[in-house]
């Protein structure tokens, strides 16, 4: 089960992909559709720096949140 680590409360908009990057600061970035190239644009949307635990997974939950799962990984 996953656990909130940090409240944010980031509005989501449609057509972007949300994630937490390296600092721990929720961050997003357009979402590819067709056949575009090159890096999509990052942009920072809150600075929270979530120190991150080694075997679990961060990420933006339904609220808004950040939250964290163990990963189930070598059973």
């Amino acid at each position: 089960m996953a656990q909130t680590v940090a409240k944010v409360g980031v509005k989501k908009k449609v057509g972007y992909l949300y994630f937490v990057d390296k600092k721990g600061n929720v961050a997003c970035a357009k979402m590819a559709r067709g056949k575009k190239k090159g890096k999509a644009k990052i942009e920072v949307v809150a600075k929270v720096g979530v120190k991150k635990k080694k075997g679990f997974l961060y990420f933006i939950d339904k609220k808004g949140d950040i939250s964290c799962a163990k990963m189930a990984r070598g059973r």
